[in-house]
């Protein structure tokens, strides 16, 4: 057996038990893919990080959901940056991770984790219809054109019409299927849609968001940062904002709520990138010991 050390973070909130929960395990990069994703499965969580030496940057952090690698998650590096600091690893200050979807930087200034996220790739549009059967709602209830959008990791950014659809919405299994058939996604890491209404939880935010997961996922993402950043992207490029800086939130509707401060970085037809911030909670500190 071997023995590493975690930290089990509470990301993109200030406060313990909100926000999305991620363990860190710290030397885990050495570990294979069947491992890590027995242990995201063994915690219960939606994704969790295993971290290693890095020759282009100041650490590697790979990523996992209980199914699969994935190349960039936004609340595990938040979680990440978190529990490196509780290990006094790094100092606060600018730093950089080595991810699958390239060098991300970071900035950690008066207790707020900034990441910047890379310029967002848009790609192909979904119609209304076909989006609005993944979550069992009508294509009338969908505003503009869903869209998928990645700053590491793509989501089709699907904007509703108000918190009342937002809050009915759930996967339908056929529905999802034939979504990601239209996708084409072999080989594509595309995830399920992002639903998203332009008024806050509270009086702080700015959207609300949900992100529902198939299994063997849990069935719901408290807060999701690489998609905020995403649709932050997409909300600038396709003049659903006003100003380029707002307060996101999700998982309320959960008894996990969870903010984020966004700023998308450039003019809407060159946006160069996506700043994603946020506070990060260590709950939990241990050893967990796995197979060779």
């Amino acid at each position: 057996m071997m023995q590493f050390e975690f930290d089990w973070v509470d990301a993109f909130t200030d406060r313990p038990f909100g926000g999305n929960g991620c363990a860190v395990v710290h030397g885990g990069a050495v570990l294979s893919d069947e491992i890590c994703m027995n242990y995201v499965r063994e915690t219960s969580l939606v994704e969790c990080t295993f971290t290693g030496p890095s020759d282009i940057a100041d650490v590697h952090v790979k990523y996992y959901l209980a199914s699969r690698e994935i190349p960039f998650a936004g609340h595990p590096t938040l979680a990440t940056v978190a529990a490196l600091l509780h290990r006094k690893k790094i100092a606060p200050g600018l730093l950089t991770l080595e991810t699958g979807a390239g060098i991300v930087s970071v900035d950690v200034a008066d207790g707020l984790i900034t990441m910047t996220q890379v310029a967002p790739v848009f790609g192909q549009t979904v119609p209304p219809d076909i989006v609005a059967a993944v979550g069992g709602i009508r294509a009338e209830d969908i505003v503009g054109q869903p869209q998928v959008v990645s700053t590491g990791l793509p989501f089709c950014i699907t904007v509703l019409k108000g918190r009342d659809v937002l809050d009915r919405v759930a996967i339908d299994p056929e529905g999802l299927a034939a979504y990601a058939a239209h996708l084409g996604q072999d080989g594509i890491d595309i995830m399920e849609p992002f639903w998203v209404t332009l008024d806050g939880a509270t009086g702080q935010g700015y959207t609300y968001a949900r992100l529902l997961l198939a299994p063997p996922s849990p069935p719901e993402d408290p807060f999701t940062g690489s998609a905020s950043g995403a649709m932050a992207a997409y909300l600038w490029a396709h003049n659903f904002i006003d100003a380029p800086a707002f307060v996101a939130e999700q998982g309320h509707g959960m008894g996990r709520p969870g903010q984020a401060q966004i700023e998308v970085l450039g003019p809407k037809d060159a946006i160069t990138g996506v700043k994603v911030g946020g506070h990060g909670i260590v709950m939990m500190s241990g050893q967990v010991f796995l197979p060779d």
